[in-house]
């Protein structure tokens, strides 16, 4: 299999790929959820667990803000724990609303997952059948991206 480099982002053709990897959106929620339904949390617990599945939060407010919705929607409960040192801090639980939203989110996943396995059979079948074939260029590829040429 032939691999193209990435275009320059200053130069990138509209609609070009910006697949620079990371979760889907709000995937941030059903990771909070599951380690929820593990165990009762507090935030800088929560964000330590979240790195197996890929987030590197440099910006902690972000996990709490969503927390805070999550805690809104009735998804999560809090309470303040007073550890006998160190400052009080809020503990999260999973509601029973909670594990409902846990398992349509697991649901869902499980019908992506096919979606994308399905995706990455074809074009692995795609892509064994193009290395018979003469490859373009880079250059190639770019001015065909941009329509020039």
């Amino acid at each position: 299999m032939r691999v193209v480099p990435a275009l320059d982002s200053e130069t990138d053709a509209p609609g070009s790929c910006h697949c620079e990897g990371g979760q889907p959106k709000n995937f941030a929620r059903p990771c909070l959820l599951l380690l929820l339904s593990e165990a009762p949390a507090h935030g800088y617990e929560l964000i330590d667990r979240m790195r197996p599945f890929g987030f590197e939060v440099g910006d902690p407010a972000s996990i709490y803000k969503t927390l805070r919705q999550m805690e809104r929607d009735g998804v999560v409960s809090s309470e303040w724990e007073l550890p006998k040192r160190g400052p009080a801090r809020r503990v999260y639980a999973l509601t029973v609303d909670g594990r409902d939203l846990l398992d349509a989110w697991a649901h869902t996943l499980e019908r992506n997952r096919a979606v994308l396995d399905n995706f990455l059979a074809r074009f692995a079948d795609h892509a064994s059948n193009d290395d018979a074939r003469p490859q373009p260029s880079h250059e190639q590829l770019v001015t065909n991206m941009r329509g020039v040429g």
